[in-house]
């Protein structure tokens, strides 16, 4: 009987257009090498889906099977499934290898063929689970490993000039959902029918501006009363009323890129009590993002913003941190965990880093106002301020709708 192989390279077809040039891949890579050989590791090993795609251009849909990146000093190859045959091949920059399942564990056999034995390997401590940091040791033998998840997510965090043009694109799309979705808003339609209006004008442009692109995951929370009171509430088939609070939230996707819009609204009409909550939380918004510029430090932005709350009253109402980062994210991979507006947080702002404010306010059901206030827009972080690319309007003057 022929053997069966533990991995072989199906470079099947010709390498497809990534989301960027070869030239900003080995711009990415030779960054990480640099702080590769500053922290002495000789063998980065990824398994995160951001990661992945952040040096590689290549985002895995894992099913259950392992994926990595393995980066050398002279090497960057993907490590794909057999289930995927061709395609990572095609939409990877590098080398590309798949293991085969004849045999558990042909992932690490395959890593262990661009590593070898006995190097100082790099791994992502904040992504390797505890079984596969064990079969890491088991079949690499690194003389050590060195956690390289906080140094690649500092690399994330500054954004390239045609990183941010991707995103600038991304928050374009997403006002276009959010048009789509004021559209479709009316008394009777259910929370899900505006969601896919959103959704469906979203995925149309994107198909439209990035024709060579991947499509998938683009997605629309639309909210109503009381399942406002979350920022990730799912959709249900609720129908909106007349006076019912609304929260817009569009995400486009573009090769795995997130961007965001969300906007409170009402249906029709909004009494005086919400009236007064969710104009604090849009001054809020302004006075925030007024505070984004560069020397800024995350900390000191979320504790002025708390004290511009507590002056009114409204402290006690904030459901979490002003913001975040933007770049290759999604609702179920990637963050830069250390670029967001929260008391513990204290990295300082530098131009080319992008970031969102989104104050929210929730008011519990049968008290006045009640419901889940949030704007959110989303600004690049420039040599003498910021630079607001959400344009999509936001406040009562243009969101009472219906």
């Amino acid at each position: 009987m022929t053997a069966r192989p533990e991995m072989y390279r199906f470079h099947n077809g010709e390498k497809a257009p990534l989301p960027f040039a070869e030239i900003e891949y080995e711009a990415r890579l030779k960054g990480l090498r640099a702080r590769m050989d500053e922290a002495g590791v000789q063998a980065a090993v990824f398994t995160s889906m951001h990661n992945i795609a952040y040096y590689s251009g290549f985002l895995y849909c894992s099913f259950g099977r392992p994926y990595g990146l393995v980066v050398t000093e002279n090497e960057s190859v993907t490590i794909s499934a057999g289930i995927d045959a061709g395609q990572p091949w095609r939409r990877c920059h590098g080398d590309n290898i798949t293991y085969t399942d004849w045999q558990r564990d042909n992932f690490w056999r395959a890593i262990l063929s661009v590593t070898g034995e006995g190097c100082v390997v790099g791994y992502e401590g904040d992504h390797l689970t505890l079984q596969q940091r064990d079969k890491l040791e088991d079949f690499l033998l690194p003389l050590t490993m060195v956690d390289i998840a906080p140094t690649t997510m500092r690399q994330r965090m500054h954004k390239s000039p045609t990183e941010l043009q991707l995103i600038r694109e991304g928050a374009r799309v997403a006002d276009v959902g959010g048009y789509a979705i004021r559209e479709a808003v009316k008394e009777g339609a259910r929370e899900i029918d505006v969601a896919m209006a959103g959704r469906d004008a979203m995925e149309l442009e994107i198909a439209k501006s990035f024709p060579d692109a991947e499509y998938r995951d683009t997605w629309v929370w639309f909210q109503s009363g009381l399942n406002t009171d979350g920022a990730h509430n799912p959709v249900t088939a609720r129908q909106l009323q007349r006076g019912d609070i609304l929260s817009l939230n569009t995400f486009p996707m573009i090769s795995g890129y997130y961007t965001a819009l969300e906007r409170t609204m009402f249906v029709g009409e909004v009494d005086e009590a919400s009236l007064k909550i969710w104009e604090a939380n849009v001054a809020a918004h302004e006075y925030g993002m007024s505070l984004l510029k560069p020397g800024a430090n995350c900390a000191e932005v979320t504790h002025k913003i708390n004290d511009f709350f507590a002056e009114r009253e409204l402290l006690q109402y904030r459901t979490f941190g002003y913001g975040h980062s933007f770049g290759v994210l999604s609702h179920y991979y990637g963050r830069e965990a250390g670029l967001e507006l929260r008391e513990d947080i204290d990295t300082v702002l530098e131009p080319g880093m992008v970031i969102s404010m989104e104050p929210m306010l929730t008011i519990g059901e049968g008290q006045p106002g009640a419901g889940g206030y949030r704007e959110h827009d989303i600004l690049i972080i420039t040599e003498e301020g910021n630079e607001n690319i959400t344009g999509y309007p936001y406040g009562p003057g243009f969101n009472v709708v219906g």
